[in-house]
């Protein structure tokens, strides 16, 4: 088993929280505001996994406890993936530092019915301060109508509000035209990351933007994705032309 040193640093920057994404936090002033929750949206393939495991990596490896519950990853199998980046998640959850809660939709649904139940006490008793939920559009999908998706949306964040960790939620859209369609609950979420993989002339093309961040000034243009052995990388001068 890799040793892994755990850096007990400064958590923040200027009240921010580091993302771990590579060139990310300089156009975000710095990091992710602290308790802020984010939705990182993207169609299949595109590294929703990947950006909010590489979240969760950078609080590990900075003493930050963290827990990434799932409706669509099998443990093992989301270890064995993202140890192509050299991260070593097992290491992390045999110190108690790191969380994978397992769920059904429906058991979070129970859970939001409950008032957090049993994420609420793994959150108070192991300091837990970065949470990933992945992703929220099989929980949403509980729900016929529209008007119960907002609703089951918005009990969810409130949630998350409660829990006072800074989170990040995945969630699944297609393109069209170069656009990512059918983004939910954008109005609640503090910040919105988008994710590209769109192809053009034959060719697959990553590309990240950041729609929304309240209250930062962050960057406004469509900058090209790279993944290395580190996870992702930005090329913030690099701007991709999506039509």
């Amino acid at each position: 088993m890799t040793k892994t040193k755990i850096k007990k640093e400064k958590r923040y920057s200027n009240g921010r929280i580091q993302s771990g994404i590579v060139n990310l936090d300089p156009l975000i002033q710095g990091g992710l505001k602290e308790r802020s929750i984010s939705l990182v949206v993207g169609g299949a393939g595109s590294g929703k996994t990947i950006f909010a495991m590489q979240y969760l990596m950078e609080g590990l490896k900075r003493g930050e406890p963290g827990l990434y519950i799932t409706f669509e990853e099998k443990k093992e199998k989301l270890y064995k993936d993202m140890s192509v980046f050299e991260w070593d998640f097992k290491v992390y959850e045999d110190k108690k530092m790191f969380f994978v809660l397992e769920y059904s939709p429906e058991q979070v649904k129970s859970l939001i019915e409950e008032g957090g139940g049993t994420i609420d006490q793994l959150i108070s008793k192991e300091s837990i301060k970065r949470v990933v939920i992945d992703s929220i559009t099989s929980f949403l999908l509980l729900y016929q109508d529209e008007l119960a998706r907002k609703e089951a949306g918005l009990a969810l964040f409130e949630l998350m509000n409660k829990l006072g960790c800074t989170t990040i939620l995945t969630s699944q859209a297609a393109y069209k035209d170069g656009e990512l369609q059918g983004i939910s609950l954008e109005f609640e979420a503090d910040n919105i990351v988008l994710l590209y993989h769109n192809k053009k002339q034959g060719i697959r093309e990553r590309a990240i933007e950041i729609l929304k961040m309240r209250g930062t000034n962050h960057a406004n243009k469509t900058m090209r994705l790279n993944f290395s052995s580190k996870g992702m990388v930005i090329k913030p001068t690099q701007v991709v032309k999506m039509v």
